[in-house]
């Protein structure tokens, strides 16, 4: 029975040992997720326990949108979300690292993405998008708008090329070292103009989805 507690108490402690070490390094050093972690981020662990469907769904991602995929990395959900918008739709796929995108490019090359053909990918960063006001009819980030420095400036720029009554997405997992609070999400994206549409999902997994007035 002893043996057996140890075993429990371990693997509660091991996120929460993580998630704090992790932090720590966050605040000393800021960077994105390293594209040596790709295959980790698109694998079929992390669909078991943010399975993508769910985050199309909560997203409000609909047939004919034009969206952007906002630090997409390897693209774990991209080809989910081009799927979910149809081929009247878009999605952007748009990473700061190269490497990532390469990594997306060669899944995108693989027989079972081959009907898709409404991905753009784009090296760029969140504080200069490449699109004009009022273009897009979505904007989803997947544990990404912490990771950028200056998120006020970023929530900006997507306000700006977002259309009136467009979606901003923010999908959060935990343990993700930079995991925020759904009040922390809210208050950011509130601060920069947005309106709550609507919050879903539980403490380790949600996405609250704002609407541009």
């Amino acid at each position: 029975m002893k043996i057996l507690l140890i075993i429990l108490l371990v693997i509660i402690a091991f996120p929460i040992f993580w998630v704090t070490i992790a932090k720590i390094v966050r605040k000393m050093w800021h960077f994105p997720a390293p594209a040596f972690i790709g295959r980790l981020l698109d694998s079929g662990y992390r669909r078991r326990i943010q399975p993508p469907e769910q985050m199309v769904e909560r997203s409000g991602i609909k047939k004919g949108m034009n969206g952007l995929d906002l630090g997409c990395g390897s693209g774990a959900f991209t080809p989910f979300v081009a799927r979910a918008v149809g081929e009247n739709g878009m999605v952007y796929a748009l990473d700061v690292q190269p490497a990532m995108l390469k990594q997306l490019e060669r899944k995108l090359s693989k027989p079972e993405y081959r009907d898709i053909s409404n991905i753009k990918l784009i090296e760029g960063n969140a504080y200069e998008l490449p699109f004009d006001d009022a273009s897009l009819d979505l904007v989803y980030m997947v544990t990404v708008l912490q990771e950028i420095p200056a998120r006020n400036r970023a929530l900006t720029e997507v306000k700006r090329v977002l259309k009136r009554g467009g979606f901003l997405a923010v999908t959060e997992l935990f343990p993700d070292p930079d995991y925020p609070w759904k009040s922390t999400t809210i208050k950011l994206g509130e601060a920069a103009g947005f309106k709550v549409d609507e919050v879903s999902g539980n403490f380790f997994n949600y996405t609250v989805r704002f609407k541009k007035p």
